[in-house]
């Protein structure tokens, strides 16, 4: 599979430049290869393949195949986040809510973590619901919280201790609330598939 990618990459097919890229990243089908891996990620990266675009902001932001450079991941992670990567857009959230790359933002992470989560993307979901716990970025809002991180849990990512802690200063309505929240967003994201 390897050589047919490889063809097809040194052809300018962005496509299987990521793929090959993803091979020499994982070490399937040749060995592991930071450097060739970035390489070929960059070549599908600049023709504004999104999913290259993401692995190739991973590289920068793990320091694998290149020196870490916050900005340059963050640079990757704009470009496939404008695209809609839901995965782009949460890394990009947590660059902006960490201050790595860009100036800390809370309300540019609450942006980018929103587009993530209405993506059905967990990680993003459950940040989003601590922004709204927290008011960081956001206005506190436990209804508002408790249906992300409810959405969260839903999708697979393990938010009971943070829904016992908010749960613990809400009313019964307050609750009921959240959960009708939840079932409205949640019906906007399947409508959005």
């Amino acid at each position: 599979a390897v050589k047919w990618y490889r063809k097809a990459a040194e052809q300018g097919y962005a496509r299987a430049q990521f793929i090959l890229g993803a091979k020499y990243d994982k070490g399937e089908g040749v060995l592991k290869n930071y450097k060739e891996a970035v390489k070929w990620y960059r070549k599908a990266a600049e023709q504004g393949y999104a999913r290259a675009q993401f692995n190739l902001g991973l590289m920068y932001d793990k320091g694998e195949g290149v020196l870490k450079n916050d900005k340059e991941a963050v640079k990757w992670y704009r470009k496939a986040a404008e695209q809609g990567d839901a995965h782009a857009q949460l890394n990009l959230g947590a660059k902006y809510y960490k201050g790595e790359g860009v100036l800390k933002n809370y309300k540019e992470a609450v942006k980018w973590y929103r587009k993530a989560a209405e993506q059905g993307e967990a990680s993003a979901q459950f940040n989003l619901g601590l922004k709204y716990f927290k008011g960081e970025g956001v206005l506190k809002n436990d209804i508002e919280s408790y249906a992300w991180l409810i959405l969260a849990k839903f999708n697979g990512y393990e938010s009971d201790k943070a829904i016992e802690i908010l749960s613990s200063r809400m009313s019964n309505s307050d609750i009921s609330n959240g959960q009708k929240r939840a079932q409205e967003i949640q019906i906007e994201i399947e409508g959005n598939k």
